[in-house]
Formats: structure tokens, C-alpha cells, sequence
């Protein structure tokens, strides 16, 4: 069912990202008089799944969940339409406009992603605020993975600087890790501050593992509801019970728990669980799956967050600038890829890891924030100056205003060709290398 909801959260947002992307093509296009002759949501090879004409223009929807388009008159693009290049220039199409109007409607796209993202930015900051976890509000400190102690953390440690600058909330600690920019740390362990310096080789190895496998927010094991025949529920467990223990293990911390369960697989054995201000002992019959059948209470609801309430003209700037700001920082992440730590084959993901950061349940907060973000990325990838993506048009754009002639047919006709080649082979090896992760 996770599976499910994860793949509807995705093709809805990727519909949406197509369809405002396309349009802003499609816009501008029509505000200088070009006619559009295809509005595609996904791609159509062979068969559409329907179609319908409105004007000069045909609107469908294809069976390809690879990206959408729109087929602009006169202009080489996909379609790789020779024929219609073969004939004198019409007022209406795309290569009898002024460089300025094609530049504009090139850009549309990318302009419309930004935007969408900002206005996604604007009502969440106004409806929800801006809600984070402070560091030092961490009262049981962090998990540490096997990534983490290589560099001397250990579970139950306060992180309270990174390079003798105190992080202000969890994430932005996290998104420092990810980028390679903490070369020292300083914990509180017990009573004694300690400074742990970061290995050189040690963003290689972060990146390799997805992020995984390093720290996470430590936190005990309340108990929030119950699957349908739980375990948990028959030897008596209750909502709001602490789960301290299993057998002769002590489990304060979730964490705990999840490494000892397995040992008690098929077995009965013993709960321990804060009740109140009580201790109670419960007789458990652990099922061979190794899974006591009980909700953990939302962590986030454990500690004190701090929340920002934004006015509805206050959260039009917040919104811009975030969008700004997450857009600044994507161009910088994708930098990463060319540190020589970094293995970029490996650390591309296609549409299995998308799908991925999406929540196993309907949270329309959660599918909102996932689809600013993507519509970023959408915006900053297809900015690329690629042939076949909105940046190579962009580009050979720029070199026609520069030098004042257009670069020959022939010449964009085997551009985009190679783009396209250079398009379809990413898809397929960032695609690949999901598969291979799943099978690993």
C-alpha cells in the first residue's frame, strides 16, 4: 500500500511540475503570436491516451511518464520535424520572431517552475509557518551509525558546533555534513566537550551510502497506536507506553529496540514499558518476522520545535527568497558531483529514488514541500545548456544575439540529436543504477 500512495504522490506531482512547465512555454508563445501545436502531457509514442483539439492547437495526454511537451511551429525541437523546416518561414512560427521573443519563450518553462515553487513557499510559510528542530533541543542527543563513530561520534552524544559554529536547527546540521563542509565537530559527551576532526575521505563515504548509515535523532520508544493483530496489543501494551525493555535487554531509546528484536524472533520473552510513573512486565509472543506490531510516536512531537508565523505579506518575500535560496543551493549541490571523491554515476538516482522521498501516507504538507522542491530541480536542470533541454536552445540563443546569425539548420538538427541521444542514455543509467540499489 506504501508503494501505492508513493507512486500517486509522485505522478501527481510530476503532472503538475509537466503541465506548469509546458505551459509556461505555451504562454509566451501565444503572448507573441507562435503558434503551439501540441500540448503534451507526458510523452505519446505510437498512441495518446486522449486527445483534444481546441483552436490551432492539440492538447493530450501521452503513455510515457518520461516528461511532457509542446510543439512550437517552425522551431527544431523533439519532434525532429525536417519537413516543416524545409518550408519558407510563416509570420507565426517560432524562426520568424525577433531573438528576444524565442529567448523569452525558451526560458518560459523554467520561469513558470521557480515561480510555482515560490507560490508553493508563499502559502505554505502563511498556512503552516516555518516550523524546525533546534540542535540544542535535542535532550537525548544522536543515534550514531556505523558512518558516524568512523569519525568518534557516539549514540547519546550533543553535537553543539561544526567548525566552532554552533548549528542553528537539525537540518541545516545534516544538509552541512552532505555538502562537505564540516571538517571539525564539537560534542558534549557526559561532561566533557570533545572536538572530533572529519577525515578527508570521509564526504566520499557519506555519499556512497545516500546519507544513510550516519546519525539520526535519538528518541525513546512511545507507542502510538497498533496494526491489526499486533502483538504488542494482546500481551497488553497501551497507547502512550514506553517500551524499556525486551528480555534481558535494556531498550530505552528506539534505537535499542530495533537492534535486539531480531534476537527474540519466534520466541516468547518479556516487555518491559513505563506506564505512568510504573514499571510493567508483559508477556510477549514475538512472531518470526521479528515485529512487535506498534506505531512509534511521531519524534518530532518528543521535542521542542520552534515555529515562525508568517502574515500573508510577509510570507510573499519568505517565499521568494526560499525559492531563491533553494535554488542557489541546488546549483551548488550539483557541484558536488565534480569533487573527485564523488562517484557521480553513483550518486545519481531516477525515478525510484523520486519516488522515494515521497511519505508512505497522504501528507499533503509533505507532497507540497517535495514538489516545490522538485519543481527547482526541474527548473535547474533543464536550464542546463544541453542541447535538446531548454538550456541549448538558451544558449545557441545567446549566440545568435552575440554574433548576430543564427547557427545553421543542419547544425541544430544534429544538436539536438545528440541531446537527445546524450538525454535518453542518462535516463536509463540513473534508472539503472535504482534498480541495482534494490537488488543490493
Amino acid at each position: 500500500m506504501e508503494i501505492i500512495i508513493k507512486t500517486a504522490q509522485f505522478l501527481l506531482s510530476l503532472s503538475i511540475l509537466i503541465i506548469i512547465h509546458e505551459f509556461g512555454h505555451f504562454i509566451f508563445a501565444r503572448m507573441f503570436g507562435i503558434r503551439v501545436e501540441k500540448f503534451y502531457l507526458f510523452f505519446n509514442p505510437g498512441f495518446s491516451l486522449f486527445t483534444i483539439r481546441r483552436g490551432d492547437t492539440t492538447y493530450g495526454m501521452g503513455w510515457l511518464p518520461l516528461g511532457g511537451y509542446v510543439k512550437i511551429s517552425g522551431m527544431i525541437d523533439e519532434s525532429m520535424d525536417k519537413e516543416q523546416m524545409k518550408q519558407p518561414p510563416k509570420p507565426y512560427e517560432f524562426r520568424s520572431k525577433p531573438a528576444w521573443q524565442r529567448l523569452l519563450v525558451m526560458v518560459g518553462g523554467v520561469f513558470f517552475n521557480v515561480v510555482l515553487a515560490a507560490l508553493i513557499y508563499v502559502f505554505m510559510l502563511f498556512f503552516t509557518g516555518d516550523q524546525y528542530l533546534p540542535v540544542e533541543n535535542l535532550k537525548y542527543g544522536i543515534e550514531a551509525e556505523p558512518l558516524g563513530r568512523e569519525i568518534g561520534l557516539e549514540s547519546g552524544d550533543h553535537i553543539v558546533a561544526l567548525n566552532d559554529e554552533a548549528p542553528k536547527d537539525w537540518m541545516s546540521l545534516i544538509r552541512s555534513f552532505a555538502r562537505g563542509e564540516v571538517k571539525e565537530v564539537s560534542v558534549k559527551r557526559n561532561d566533557s566537550l570533545i572536538d572530533l576532526a572529519v577525515p578527508d575521505d570521509f564526504f566520499g563515504k557519506l555519499i556512497a551510502a545516500r546519507g544513510e548509515d550516519f546519525i539520526s535523532v535519538r528518541f525513546p520508544f512511545i507507542v502510538s497506536g497498533f496494526i491489526e493483530g499486533s502483538p504488542a496489543r494482546e500481551a497488553g501494551v497501551e497507547v502512550g507506553d514506553h517500551i524499556r525493555g525486551i528480555g534481558d535487554h535494556d531498550t530505552f531509546y528506539f534505537s535499542e529496540f530495533a537492534r535486539v528484536i531480531g534476537d527474540y524472533a519466534g520466541k516468547e520473552t518479556t516487555l518491559t514499558v513505563g506506564r505512568n510513573d510504573k514499571t510493567v512486565e508483559l508477556e510477549i509472543s514475538i512472531p518470526e518476522e521479528g515485529r512487535i506490531g506498534a506505531y512509534i510516536k511521531d519524534p518530532i512531537e518528543l521535542f521542542d520545535t520552534e515555529r515562525k508565523e508568517y502574515s500573508f505579506l510577509a510570507s510573499v518575500p519568505a517565499g521568494a527568497v526560499r525559492a531563491y535560496t533553494t535554488t542557489r543551493d541546488y546549483f551548488r549541490d550539483l557541484g558536488l558531483l565534480f569533487r573527485p571523491e564523488v562517484s557521480a554515476r553513483e550518486s545519481l538516482g531516477g525515478f525510484i529514488t523520486i519516488g522515494g522521498i515521497f511519505s508512505p501516507s497522504w501528507d499533503w504538507v509533505h507532497f507540497w514541500t517535495m514538489t516545490a522542491f522538485l519543481s527547482i530541480i526541474l527548473a535547474v536542470m533543464n536550464i542546463l545548456p544541453i542541447p535538446a533541454l531548454d538550456g541549448g536552445h538558451v544558449m545557441f540563443l545567446l549566440y545568435e544575439i552575440i554574433v548576430g546569425k543564427k547557427p545553421p539548420d543542419k547544425f541544430m538538427e544534429y544538436a539536438q540529436m545528440v541531446g537527445m541521444l546524450l538525454l535518453l542514455s542518462l535516463i536509463l543509467l540513473v534508472n539503472l543504477n535504482d534498480v541495482l540499489r534494490l537488488f543490493r
